[in-house]
């Protein structure tokens, strides 16, 4: 079967159950559930949809249990869309891509300097940077007294140039 039919059935799969889960599904153990793709046999009689769910590795188990309950569901929703002679029998396959595409995320910026261990280089980096000679600016900053204003009750305190 050519290669871009099976495309655009696949794209088809995606959009009808990613839509039937998002508003058709009443099913209370399917939730944080995102279809990423869907990927379909040459004679169109099985189809593969990856899903990714977010949420600890319990919540994870409950939703694909609650996703296979609903497939039946979701396939007569399906044969409604497509126009095939079989409908395709969905089996529903649980995509870790966003979630190693998150970890690998942490590691790069850990790397780089951005992640968590940025707080400790930065420390450091103050630390020796106190030895530092300073500019003029930043020392007249930090030469002069800061005043603290304070609110009174009405009256108005005159500086010394109000003497």
């Amino acid at each position: 079967m050519k290669s871009h039919r099976l495309a655009r059935v696949a794209e088809a799969v995606r959009e009808v159950v990613s839509e039937t889960i998002l508003y058709e599904l009443q099913d209370p153990r399917v939730k944080n559930v995102t279809v990423t793709r869907a990927e379909i046999a040459g004679d169109l009689q099985h189809a593969k949809v990856y899903v990714s769910i977010m949420g600890t590795e319990p919540q994870q188990k409950l939703s694909m249990h609650g996703l296979k309950h609903a497939s039946g569901f979701i396939q007569s929703k399906l044969a409604r869309r497509l126009q095939t002679r079989f409908t395709p029998v969905i089996t529903f396959v649980l995509d870790h891509g966003v979630k190693h595409s998150i970890e690998m995320t942490r590691l790069i910026n850990e790397a780089l300097g951005k992640g968590p261990t940025a707080e400790a280089r930065e420390d450091s980096l103050e630390q020796s940077d106190e030895g530092v000679e300073e500019t003029g600016v930043e020392q007249a900053e930090r030469d002069e007294p800061t005043e603290r204003v304070e609110p009174t009750d009405g009256a108005v305190e005159q500086g010394p140039a109000g003497k």
